[in-house]
C-alpha cells in the first residue's frame, strides 16, 4: 500500500482500488487517510463508487500485525469486493487542523525546553505533559508571546529520513519520554522546523509555520508533583485550499 499522506499530506483526492474489505476494515491499493498515531487522531473520509453512491470512512486506524491502513465505516455499511473502484475524498478541513495543532505542539516543545511525557492533538487544540524539576513554574503569557512570534516568523517545516541505529546515537532528538521511535526500522522520519526544532515524527505537517495562524495558550495545570500539562488552541479555525 502506498501511503500518499507521506508523499504529499495537501493532496485531498485520490482514485484507487478496493483490496479487501471485512469486519476488521476496508484496505485499499493506496490512501490519503492518516491512521491514528502519536497523538494525532485517525482521518475521516468519503467514498465514492463507480454508481454515484457514496460511504463514509468514520475513522482510520493500522493494523499491530499486517500494518495495513484499516478505513472503518459505519457498522451496517456493504462489503465491497476486491477490486471495485473507489475515489477517496479526504475531510481536509478536519486534516488540516490537526496539521497546524500538530505544528503548534512541535513549536510548543521548542518554547518549552522539558521533556514530554504525553501529548494529544484535537480539532483545534491539543496539549503536551512536560516533565519540570521541582520549583520551575510556567508563564502562560510568556509561552504564548513565544509561540506567535515564531508563527509570525513563517519558519519552514523541512522532512529528511535517518535511521534507527542512527537515532540511537542521537538520543536528545527523542522529546517524548512516554513514547519512543520504533528504532529498528530501517527508515525513520525526521520533521526539523528551521532553527527552531528537530525530532522524529511520523505525522502529517504543514508547510511553514505562517500556516498555523494565531495560538491562545488556554490552559496550564498541574499533572502530578513534577508535570504540567499545558494546552493550546488555534484563535482562527479557518481553513486554506491546498495547491
Amino acid at each position: 500500500m502506498q501511503e500518499q499522506f507521506y508523499l504529499d499530506s495537501y493532496q485531498t483526492r485520490l482514485e484507487t482500488r478496493v483490496l479487501r474489505h471485512d469486519a476488521q476494515g476496508l484496505v485499499l491499493e493506496n490512501t490519503l487517510c492518516y491512521p491514528l498515531g502519536g497523538g494525532q487522531p485517525g482521518d475521516r473520509a468519503r467514498l465514492q463508487l463507480a454508481d454515484g453512491s457514496h460511504l463514509d470512512v468514520i475513522d482510520t486506524r493500522r493494523d499491530k500485525v499486517s500494518r495495513d491502513i484499516l478505513h472503518l465505516l459505519p457498522p451496517d455499511t456493504r462489503m465491497l469486493a476486491p477490486g471495485t473502484a473507489v475515489t477517496l475524498e479526504l475531510d481536509w478541513e478536519r486534516r488540516y487542523r490537526h496539521m497546524r495543532v500538530h505544528g503548534a505542539l512541535h513549536l510548543l516543545s521548542a518554547v518549552v525546553p522539558h521533556g514530554v511525557t504525553g501529548g494529544n492533538i484535537g480539532d483545534g487544540s491539543g496539549r503536551l505533559d512536560f516533565s519540570l524539576p521541582e520549583g520551575i513554574e510556567l508563564d502562560r503569557g510568556q509561552i504564548e508571546g513565544e509561540l506567535n512570534r515564531l508563527v509570525a516568523e513563517d519558519r519552514v517545516f523541512a522532512i529528511s529520513m535517518t535511521s534507527g541505529e542512527r537515532l540511537r546515537t542521537q538520543p536528545d532528538l527523542i522529546k517524548t519520554m512516554s513514547v519512543t521511535p520504533p528504532l529498528d526500522l530501517p527508515e525513520i522520519r525526521l520533521v526539523a522546523i528551521d532553527g527552531v526544532d528537530l525530532q522524529p515524527c511520523g505525522g502529517t505537517h504543514v508547510r511553514a509555520t505562517g500556516e498555523i495562524g494565531a495560538l491562545t495558550v488556554s490552559k496550564i495545570e498541574n499533572k502530578g508533583a513534577r508535570n504540567k500539562r499545558v494546552v493550546i488552541a488555534l484563535l482562527e479555525p479557518e481553513t486554506m485550499r491546498p495547491d
